[in-house]
């Protein structure tokens, strides 16, 4: 396993398509890990295990284990609408249809429930047709083009994002994106913690997560790597350094994809899954976590982002065999950073991939196939 793994990643460092990558396959309690190129596009840091990457969507899953914490002490239910603590979302509006403009809308049918936050049916988040007029008014609220630290405060991110009609009836569609954000936001409302403050006491603390957070103290970042994002030449295009956007706590701190992680921090997280929960969360919440809740016409809604696959609480759930690395139970997501991790119950294995070269587009890389097929 490790000579593939190795030269997977190798061929991807050598032609250009990453700087470098970390490379993780644990089955039980046999671990292997690879570091492979650089962490910097110039060569002048080697990669290493413990190298810290922007996971970006990554934190999706760990965000979603953190707010059922608080379902599993009763402080929320999975039923609550969340308008109880985030009150300017009490009255959502919904376009007619999905095409429809932004003036043309009704009342929502019913609140928006914690549920649906965590299986990402709230009405807010990103569609496959980005062009919907409700989704391109959802963009100029989910800036993605921008750091974290440049996006508004919680409150005023609130205010603008009740502004922004639902393309969907709660529960009536899977979308991208929004759903983690909100998670994160209740959070923060129903302990009275910032949620990095939350995170840590719920999550990184409990299972020795030492280098995950929303900011890479000055002490760590030699391990820290640059990143990037293609350029209309083929060159990797520099988007941020070690002393850039995460050298302090942005001002919008996002459970949908602003963690930096390690490969074993990530390791720690997935086998407190696998473990059922540990002495973290119930059976009971693991098992809705890694469940799949969509239907199959869900699904096929959201065919560019899940290809096919289903959805948990905070990550993708493989239903069916489609290719060589889907295994039905199969849990796990991918970051526009370049990253993927997921967990195999029915194995006992993790597969981590960290890389520092930003996506194009919604749809898994070549290399993150590669990675997949060399573990399967």
């Amino acid at each position: 396993m490790k000579n593939t793994l190795y030269d997977t990643l190798r061929r991807r460092v050598d032609d250009g398509t990453v700087p470098g990558a970390v490379a993780l396959v644990a089955r039980g309690g046999d671990v292997e890990v690879v570091a492979v190129g650089s962490a910097d596009a110039g060569g002048r840091v080697p990669m290493i295990r413990e190298s810290i990457f922007r996971i970006a969507s990554l934190t999706k899953p760990v965000m979603a284990a953190a707010l059922l914490t608080l379902v599993d002490e009763g402080r929320v239910a999975l039923d609550d609408p969340i308008a109880e603590w985030l009150p300017e979302l009490a009255k959502p509006r919904v376009v007619r249809t999905p095409s429809s403009p932004v003036d043309d809308v009704v009342p929502a049918d019913r609140p928006i429930t914690v549920e649906d936050l965590l299986s990402s049916r709230p009405g807010w988040g990103l569609p496959s047709d980005f062009s919907l007029p409700a989704a391109q008014a959802l963009f100029e609220v989910q800036d993605h083009g921008r750091p974290f630290r440049s996006w508004p405060a919680p409150d005023e991110w609130l205010a603008r994002l009740a502004e922004v009609p639902l393309l969907h009836q709660p529960g009536e569609a899977w979308l991208y994106g929004t759903a983690s954000a909100l998670q994160g936001l209740l959070a923060a409302r129903v302990t009275g913690r910032t949620l990095p403050e939350f995170l840590a006491e719920r999550i990184f603390e409990p299972l020795g997560m030492k280098d995950t957070g929303f900011e890479v103290p000055a002490a760590k970042r030699d391990r820290f790597t640059w990143a990037y994002a293609p350029s209309e030449g083929g060159e990797p295009r520099l988007v941020d350094t070690p002393d850039g956007d995460f050298s302090s706590l942005p001002r919008f701190a996002s459970g949908g994809g602003g963690l930096v992680s390690t490969a074993d921090d990530l390791l720690a997280f997935a086998r407190m899954l696998l473990a059922e929960g540990g002495d973290l969360l119930s059976p009971a919440s693991v098992s809705r976590m890694t469940s799949n809740h969509l239907t199959a016409a869900q699904r096929e809604s959201a065919t560019l982002f899940l290809e096919g696959q289903g959805w948990g609480y905070g990550g993708q759930v493989d239903v069916a065999p489609l290719d060589p690395w889907n295994v039905p139970g199969r849990y796990g997501w991918i970051g526009g950073t370049g990253t993927t991790a997921h967990l195999i119950p029915a194995t006992d294995t993790v597969t981590i991939l960290l890389t520092q070269a930003a996506m194009t587009g919604p749809t898994s890389t070549s290399l993150m196939r590669e990675f997949w097929v060399a573990c399967a």
